[in-house]
């Protein structure tokens, strides 16, 4: 009996001994609002912009939930109260969470996920950052230059003579490359080469391949001197980076809204491409590089 009883209270404590190492190692302690972020690094440093941003223009103290999980896991937690706000963007919310056909206008797609959110779950959709993530057909910088290509539309007469590589959701899905390239009159001289998403960069620069599909804030584009082609008729829909908190949070601490506000429009695609560089490609510390960002956006 002493021996089963010393085993659940060893147990016990060893619940508790990890339950309270990983609460420290992903909130860093209690606070006001809990800022939650999803599980990549742009995601990283979103979460950070926004927690810093609370904590310096308000008396409220913020507990940082980064690499929480997918936009399924923040919102089940935002849904739970488990967190007060994250960013999202907004063709994943539109058509993963609320399971809508995608819309090619950001205004009119940002307008219906915020009454939406506001009717059916009580969270606020605020303004956008300012950029968006989406996927982005990328090129080398010296062939921009050489043909003088800004658009997708103008990238279309040259695609017969280059090679393209792409991953295998991409060239898959009907709002993949089908879709691009019937919109956009694509053909290549060859098939387009199935590749791992991590060699698409490494196999643009050595040349192995002249078109490439990734995602518009990728650090690699500014860091390898790359160019995202302008989607010129709007064939993706729009993914803007955009707050989303609790009505509930907001009604409590009214000073949030103006704080969170003072983001809004704050980041271009070319300076998230920077600021991910930073972090990814030169390895600096998230905290000190969201801090000089914000520093040099009066913020």
């Amino acid at each position: 009996m002493k021996k089963l009883l010393s085993l659940c209270l060893l147990s016990f404590v060893l619940v508790i001994a990890i339950s309270s190492c990983n609460f420290n190692a992903t909130t860093g302690g209690a606070g006001d609002i809990v800022v939650a972020s999803k599980d990549f690094t742009e995601q990283d440093i979103l979460g950070e912009l926004l927690a810093q941003q609370i904590e310096d223009t308000t008396d409220l103290k913020v507990t940082r939930r980064p690499r929480l999980g997918g936009s399924f896991v923040c919102h089940n937690a935002i849904l739970a109260g488990q967190i007060d706000a994250y960013i999202e963007y907004t063709g994943t919310a539109f058509t993963g969470i609320l399971k809508k056909e995608a819309i090619n206008d950001p205004r009119v797609v940002h307008e219906q996920l915020k009454q939406a959110y506001a009717e059916q779950f009580n969270l606020e959709v605020m303004p956008s950052l300012g950029f968006e993530n989406t996927f982005a057909i990328i090129i080398r910088g010296e062939d921009a230059q050489r043909y003088k290509i800004q658009t997708l539309s103008q990238a279309a007469k040259y695609t017969p003579q280059w090679r393209g590589g792409f991953g295998y959701e991409f060239l898959e899905r009907e709002d993949g490359f089908p879709g691009l390239a019937k919109t956009y009159g694509l053909s290549f001289a060859k098939p387009p080469q199935i590749m791992d998403l991590g060699l698409i960069y490494r196999a643009l620069i050595q040349k192995q391949v002249d078109m490439v599909a990734g995602n518009s804030t990728d650090g690699q584009i500014s860091r390898l001197g790359l160019v995202v082609l302008e989607d010129d008729q709007k064939y993706f829909p729009p993914y803007e980076a955009t707050p989303i908190v609790r009505k509930e949070t907001l009604d409590k601490y009214p000073q949030l809204r103006e704080a969170i506000n003072q983001l809004t429009g704050k980041i271009t695609s070319d300076e998230m491409r920077q600021l991910n560089n930073l972090v990814e490609g030169e390895l600096q510390d998230i905290k000190t590089v969201v801090r000089e960002f914000r520093k040099s956006q009066g913020l």
